[in-house]
């Protein structure tokens, strides 16, 4: 067979194998199993400062747009290597097309493999989409890889095989007409197995987050408790996790001297508190409606940390997800009785988005640090960092005291001979675990202020809302600003000092144009 001949043909079969390992992975990521077309990005994404990831987010389109191209570079990615492994398989099976290669085949192409990406993706090997503990998660994402590749394997050589077997009678290994045919039989299983591929990739979007990542609350809507299904979402994950309850459990370790385990069914025999509490994400801008506000039950963080017994080395609190997701606290803060693990938000269980059946409420902290899809607890020492520390977030997650304008709009326009009365000016402020003890409005742009009418002041671990009745001097283009005070007495201020990743602080301001 020529040299031209064997190229061809172990492309061909190796690419028809991509697609046959690109399919089986979706088909495990159907039924939640992790597969390297998601969790490759967790992998990479600790290793990219914020600056530039927010810099390729904002060039790609956003969160969503990046998650995407994530998913679809690594699948073409694993085309064009499927493709340049059959290419280099036919050129070494050259000599003799049709000889056995069981062996060597199984030790590249699988066992290779496996050993390469146990290596490479071990931190985020234990990611499970349906609630299986990390042990166990590790272990099925390993062996539904081994599936793949062991797919990959078996299409490559069998493929490679079918296109080379030599008609009955010919001497040559050569192409013919027949051979011809076999490539365009090859060629149109594959575009079959693609599209089979594709249905599934299909119904994976119709599940995946695209929908409400990045869901913001705010505006003339809000309300002091927000809805489940309003409650702004921001995530990692490009699928989230549908935990299966039954497989689930809990598990405290690390530093203490009597590691525990929980079942569900565990937890309710705990002592039950409600707490009402805002959240608010770290990238949230000052107009912007990443937080919101909701009633949480479940039981303390203490009461299972005290039983296992920390040990005197141990410092803060790594928190774990089902997906693989964790973040650290310190533990004092841990063992505060207003840092609770809820498992219903709003009277009813936790929607699966926002962390079904147990997360962490930590008041006083940015929205990263209430990790969802709890499935371990490891008390451990100074050092440890979770997924956005690692990847240069912070230092402080501290949310600071902020303020927003939720109504007039930005730019609005307002003519005093068609106004009844005062323009209603109204929004939110949030003091993180401090409270809310005042809010000033001004018109004009910070030289003088009035207090507003706090209508809704929660509680020291949520927002407040307000409004004031602003009546205009006269016509004119006005800057309107708010700002709150906390309620330790802190008034709010832009922090010069303070790392752009650890929040933005500053004052919200929108123009409203009034004429005659």
């Amino acid at each position: 067979m020529s040299r031209s001949k064997a190229l061809f043909a172990g492309l061909l079969a190796g690419l028809i194998a991509g697609i046959a390992m690109t399919v089986v992975m979706l088909a495990l990521a159907r039924f939640g199993v992790a597969t390297p077309l998601a969790i490759i990005g967790d992998r990479l994404s600790v290793f990219i400062k914020p600056g530039p990831f927010l810099s390729i987010m904002g060039r790609v389109g956003g969160y969503n747009h990046l998650k995407q191209l994530g998913v679809g570079s690594t699948m073409a990615g694993q085309l064009f290597v499927g493709a340049l492994a059959g290419a280099i398989f036919g050129l070494l099976m050259r000599p003799n097309p049709q000889r056995r290669s069981t062996a060597w085949t199984m030790s590249i192409f699988v066992v290779l493999p496996i050993a390469a990406i146990a290596i490479a993706l071990w931190p985020v090997l234990g990611t499970s989409y349906i609630g299986l503990p990390i042990a166990s998660g590790g272990a099925v994402t390993l062996i539904g890889f081994a599936l793949s590749v062991l797919a990959f394997e078996r299409t490559l050589v069998g493929s490679f095989h079918f296109l080379t077997r030599p008609e009955a009678g010919a001497e040559s290994g050569e192409f013919t007409p027949a051979i011809g045919r076999r490539a365009l039989i090859l060629g149109g299983l594959g575009v079959l197995i693609a599209g089979g591929g594709v249905g599934l990739l299909r119904r994976l979007y119709r599940i995946a987050t695209f929908s409400y990542d990045g869901t913001q609350y705010k505006g003339r809507i809000v309300q002091p408790i927000t809805p489940n299904d309003l409650f702004y979402c921001v995530t990692k994950n490009v699928i989230d996790p549908r935990v299966n309850v039954d497989l689930w459990h809990l598990e405290v370790n690390g530093l203490v001297q009597n590691p525990t385990t929980y079942r569900f069914q565990d937890l309710k025999g705990f002592n039950q508190v409600e707490q009402e509490t805002t959240l608010m994400c770290i990238s949230n801008g000052l107009d912007a409606g990443l937080i919101s506000n909701a009633v949480w039950k479940g039981i303390t963080l203490r009461d299972l940390i005290d039983p296992a017994g920390p040990m005197a080395d141990a410092r803060r609190v790594r928190l774990f997800g089902v997906d693989n997701y964790t973040d650290t606290i310190p533990l004092e803060k841990a063992l505060d009785p207003t840092t609770i693990l809820a498992s219903a938000m709003n009277g009813v269980d936790l929607p699966h988005r926002h962390g079904y059946p147990l997360r962490a409420i930590v008041p006083g902290y940015f929205g990263e640090k209430h990790v969802k899809w709890l499935t371990r607890i490891e008390l451990a020492g100074e050092d440890v960092k979770g997924f956005y520390e690692t990847q240069g977030w912070g230092p402080d997650f501290m949310t600071p005291t902020r303020s927003r304008i939720d109504a007039p709009d930005h730019e609005s326009r307002f003519s005093l001979g068609q106004l009844s009365g005062p323009i209603e000016v109204k929004g939110i402020a949030f003091g993180g675990d401090r409270g809310i003890s005042r809010v000033e409005i001004s018109d004009d742009d910070g030289e003088t202020w009035t207090d507003a009418n706090i209508h809704y002041a929660g509680t020291k671990l949520t927002w407040a809302l307000w409004t004031y009745k602003w009546r205009p001097d006269g016509p004119d283009d006005y800057t309107l600003v708010v700002r709150a005070t906390d309620g330790e007495g802190a008034v709010q201020e832009w922090e010069e000092d303070r790392s752009p990743f650890s929040g933005v602080t500053g004052f919200h301001k929108i123009a409203v144009h009034v004429t005659a």
